[in-house]
């Protein structure tokens, strides 16, 4: 079993999420499990505060260090397999060779910071990696923090019904994925590709791989600089980029 905890001002935020679809039942068998923690409870003022002004001034509130250390205290056993995450969009951008990483481990631990930043001490002191979903700006790392956990379910043992589907999708192989089509063949004279109606498995993997190709050198470009292609693709790949000349 895979255990997240999360550690949140808003943890009601989770609840509905983390109770439709493939992460509801993984949890009903057993698969995963995932803890939610308010910041909040490890704060020692009467008020329950998790924020306090800058030094040195600035807009808006810091996350204190004092609640998250405490919380992290308490939950984390340093003897089990487990990694502190923070999101943050000043981490290093998830992907899907990162969240089969994470998938490897027995328990993740994610810090949803919020306001206009985190104590650096935080940071410093108490964190093991930082992940952003991208170079933008939310309101807190709630939403990432979801994120997060759906991308890294996806690759733990038993939680997709057909193992072999996180080796097919988008950023597998570094190619975005193929087209997909279902019944029925046609639709307001919308066909499907006769290739895939033929039964000719070779031929399906063959168009299957040169539209990955294609799609990808259209709209990805930049991810046929990560892999090597055999002579065959490359080949591909030329007659394609003279089509655009």
């Amino acid at each position: 079993m895979v255990k997240f905890d999360v550690l949140s001002i808003f943890p009601e935020m989770f609840s509905s999420p983390l109770n439709f679809s493939l992460i509801k039942k993984a949890q009903e068998k057993g698969i995963l499990s995932v803890s939610l923690h308010d910041i909040r409870n490890w704060a020692d003022d009467k008020h329950k505060m998790t924020d306090d002004a800058p030094y040195g001034g600035g807009c808006g509130m810091v996350m204190k260090v004092e609640p998250v250390e405490k919380a992290l205290h308490e939950i984390r056993n340093p003897e089990n397999d487990s990694i502190v995450v923070l999101m943050t969009p000043q981490g290093e951008v998830l992907n899907q060779k990162i969240a089969a990483e994470l998938a490897g481990k027995k328990r993740i631990i994610i810090i949803c910071g919020r306001y206009e930043g985190i104590d650096e001490r935080i940071r410093e002191h108490l964190v093991d990696r930082e992940i952003s979903i991208g170079d933008y700006i939310l309101t807190g790392g709630e939403l990432p923090a979801m994120v997060l956990i759906d991308a890294v379910s996806r690759y733990i043992p038993d939680v997709l019904g057909n193992p072999d589907s996180t080796n097919k999708e988008s950023f597998c192989a570094n190619l975005l994925e193929y087209p997909q089509y279902t019944r029925p063949a046609e639709y307001k004279n919308w066909v499907v590709p006769e290739v895939l109606l033929s039964g000719n498995h070779a031929e399906i993997e063959l168009w299957r791989k040169r539209k990955s190709l294609k799609r990808t050198y259209q709209r990805r470009p930049d991810l046929l600089e990560k892999i090597k292609l055999s002579d065959e693709d490359e080949k591909y790949l030329d007659k394609i980029k003279q089509e655009d000349i």
